[in-house]
């Protein structure tokens, strides 16, 4: 088992900027890759941003060029630095790590962008 929590989120102005984090503790070697993913209101989830196996990155064209995901050489904790924030980036963000067999969610921490 893994268990994740996710910390960081809050109430930012547009154009500011906000780090995640995503701390993973339990069965961690079994984690192979891990992602981020939001949720707006009436909104679907959807994957943000993406720590494949091997060091690649992944991000959604919206997020492209001003969020960046990191983790630390552990392999415990997950970062989305997000810098240039628009009210549009409002939303729950979620942590998600993946094994060969299951993956495991976070209670989610709520980003809102607005003036």
């Amino acid at each position: 088992q893994v268990q994740v929590v996710e910390s960081g989120g809050g109430l930012v102005q547009p154009g500011g900027s906000l780090r995640l984090s995503c701390a993973a503790s339990g069965d961690t070697v079994t984690i192979i890759n891990r992602y981020w993913y939001r949720q707006a209101p009436g909104n679907q989830r959807e994957q943000v941003a993406g720590l494949i196996s091997g060091g690649r990155t992944d991000y959604a064209d919206s997020v492209k060029g001003r969020f960046t995901i990191s983790g630390d050489s552990a392999g415990t904790t997950l970062y989305l630095q997000m810098n240039s924030l628009k009210p549009e980036d409002t939303a729950v963000y979620y942590c998600m790590a993946r094994s060969r067999l299951r993956a495991y969610w976070g209670q989610g921490t709520q980003v809102t962008v607005s003036s």
